[in-house]
């Protein structure tokens, strides 16, 4: 047994080390250990919180929810938007979509006409790849942030997205030209050069948390958490915004506008959660979730479907997801549960709207 300035360190079975901390007497060495004590507790408590974590969330729902012939239909976006197509769902409208590299000859014809639009590839995530053009001025492209670009390095960029430089596996994919959404003045202040979106969470047809990501000057006009974008909160019952996460912080504020981000009422929240629970309904996913826009003129329109999605969302919203969705799978995991529960939301969302 050896002992340590920090604890003692116990030999068990000979081989498995056990460190017991014994708490400082010194005050110069308190700060430190209460640092290490608090961390080294962290898992606990978020667990005590119904913190869900990355390894549960693939072991208990994303495995046995999501069958993995349905991922095709979520992780191109063509797809879901041919889905949205048949439910009659609002998308973005749809101008090209590139294939092959030897299709970047027709670009110019392509584009020639769309004072702005958005390179997406069909296949990417994480908002990798994603190129918005605010102003197309034929000779040059200008983004939301003011940089121009020319012809040639737009063609560079769909030609990148062509050989799957951005696509989930890698694999050669194709690029979509799509509307440029002009996004609803309801969140104007709290955004930075860029187009806010709505994650809905659903579990097993039933709508369980949901935020609003708001651009920043950190993530370059992007609605991105991971690229430094805000996630804010949303009470699901009434479509009202809360504090906000930004860069692993809980914030009260814009960190670029300086706005407050609680208290806000999302336009269209009955209509949005109404086109969720319908798309989440022909998804044969049972853990999903979905990206919305608020387009100025056409309200809420949908982005793409995520069967993986991430868990920020608990940080945003102040809570665990751990135990409603354990709630959720134990309540039914069959097609019929499932319908049963899209019926009953829907008939809740149409009830509030009226």
């Amino acid at each position: 047994m050896a002992v340590s300035p920090v604890g003692t360190l116990i030999t068990v079975d000979c081989a498995v080390y056990v460190f017991q901390f014994v708490e400082p007497q010194t005050g110069a060495n308190m700060g430190w250990f209460r640092q290490l004590r608090d961390w080294m507790a962290m898992p606990r408590r978020l667990r005590e919180r119904g913190v869900l974590g990355l390894n549960r969330r693939s072991l208990d729902f994303i495995f046995p929810f999501n069958p993995r012939t349905s991922y095709r239909l979520v992780d191109d976006k063509l797809e879901t938007k041919r889905l949205c197509e048949r439910l009659a769902l609002p998308i973005p409208e749809t101008y090209a979509v590139v294939s092959r590299q030897g299709d970047l000859v027709h670009l110019d014809e392509l584009i020639e006409d769309r004072g702005s639009f958005v390179v997406k590839p069909a296949r990417g995530s994480g908002g990798k790849g994603v190129l918005v053009i605010a102003e197309n001025r034929r000779t040059s492209f200008v983004t939301p942030r003011g940089t121009t670009i020319s012809p040639s390095r737009l063609r560079y960029h769909i030609s990148a997205v062509l050989a799957g430089m951005f696509s989930l596996n890698g694999l050669p994919d194709r690029a979509i030209i799509e509307e440029c959404i002009r996004p609803h003045d309801a969140f104007s202040d709290v955004s930075l050069r860029g187009t806010p979106d709505i994650r809905v969470l659903m579990f097993q047809g039933e709508l369980v948390m949901a935020m609003l990501r708001l651009p920043t000057a950190a993530s370059d006009g992007k609605a991105n958490l991971h690229q430094g974008a805000v996630g804010v909160g949303i009470d699901i019952e009434t479509g009202t915004t809360r504090r906000g996460v930004y860069q692993d912080r809980i914030v009260e504020r814009h960190p670029d506008t300086g706005h407050v981000l609680a208290g806000r009422q999302v336009p269209h929240w009955e209509s949005l959660v109404e086109a969720a629970l319908r798309l989440a309904a022909a998804v044969d996913l049972g853990y999903l979730g979905i990206d919305c826009v608020l387009d100025r003129n056409g309200g809420p329109l949908i982005l793409e479907v995520n069967a993986r999605p991430g868990l920020a969302i608990q940080i945003a919203n102040e809570c665990g997801l751990l135990g409603k969705l354990r709630r959720l799978a134990e309540a039914g995991t069959h097609d019929s549960h499932r319908k049963a529960a899209v019926s009953t939301a829907l008939s809740n969302v149409r009830r509030r709207a009226e």
